[in-house]
């Protein structure tokens, strides 16, 4: 098969443990994108926080996407273009922020370069913070701050009690908006129907590529849907139990440039 589109999560995947590419993989994706294979970059982080891996792997010279919010956003890195945007209905707010401060959880959301937050010291913040490269900005009512259209928020805090607040949301939200854990610590709270596989039909479609001919390569239960959609979906060998029961291959580890190898072995054709 002549693979046309590499679709890859960040965080476990395109990243080593140190949250950075290592300059194999960047090769390897560089040279991919010479041949002209397409990437998308596709993950639950805000768009600001994949921006410094985009311009890494020189997305920006070639024909590349970035799928932001798990699907909420997809840019055309190349020409700057909001190609599709799925946002949060305000009119859920008040419900989310009451979750979190009867839980005397963090309650987060985005704005540019900065993580908005009432509780900036908080562990969990600071490592969401710090995971996207973004500012943390303190706001003293965060109903108040939220002026502007958001694509998600996430509550985070001790995962034994956050998985307790998941289960109690979900019931109460399941027919108006996504509510699930990309880590045990984070929560993800989004517009109903976000997903990567249904962004990336959306992407598809806009770009007449099919599904057949696209990779997806990724570690977390948020990646479970893309990697069952592609043509060829690939787990890495650190990726969950269910993930990896569902993929195609299983590459190496994120320690391991798995990412490289799974382009070497099905887009370049090196055994």
């Amino acid at each position: 098969m002549d693979y046309k589109l590499l679709v890859l999560d960040l965080d476990g995947t395109l990243t080593n443990p140190e949250k950075k590419i290592t300059e194999h993989t960047r090769q390897t994706l560089i040279k991919a994108q010479q041949q002209g294979v397409k990437l998308v970059l596709a993950s639950g982080r805000p768009t600001y926080g994949i921006v410094p891996l985009a311009n890494q792997l020189e997305m920006d010279k070639y024909e590349g996407y970035i799928l932001s919010y798990n699907g909420g956003e997809i840019i055309d890195w190349k020409t700057g273009e909001m190609m599709y945007k799925n946002l949060l209905d305000p009119e859920v707010l008040p419900y989310l922020y009451q979750c979190a401060k009867d839980n005397d959880f963090a309650i987060v959301s985005y704005e540019g370069e900065n993580v908005l937050t009432e509780r900036p010291e908080d562990e969990y913040v600071l490592k969401e913070a710090f995971l996207n490269a973004m500012k943390i900005k303190k706001v003293d009512n965060f109903l108040e701050a939220i002026k502007h259209p958001i694509a998600k928020c996430l509550i985070v805090g001790d995962a034994t009690r956050l998985a307790i607040l998941e289960k109690e949301m979900f019931e109460h939200l399941k027919d108006r908006m996504g509510v699930f854990r990309s880590e045990p610590y984070f929560l993800e709270l989004v517009p109903k129907g976000i997903d990567k596989a249904k962004s990336l039909a959306v992407l598809l479609k806009e770009i007449g590529i099919d599904k057949e001919e696209m990779i997806a390569i990724g570690d977390g239960f948020n990646d479970l849907s893309m990697i069952q959609f592609a043509g060829l979906g690939i787990a890495m060998d650190n990726a969950q139990d269910v993930v990896k029961q569902h993929a195609k291959f299983i590459t190496r580890s994120n320690t391991e440039d798995g990412v490289a190898y799974a382009v070497e072995k099905f887009i370049f054709n090196q055994e």
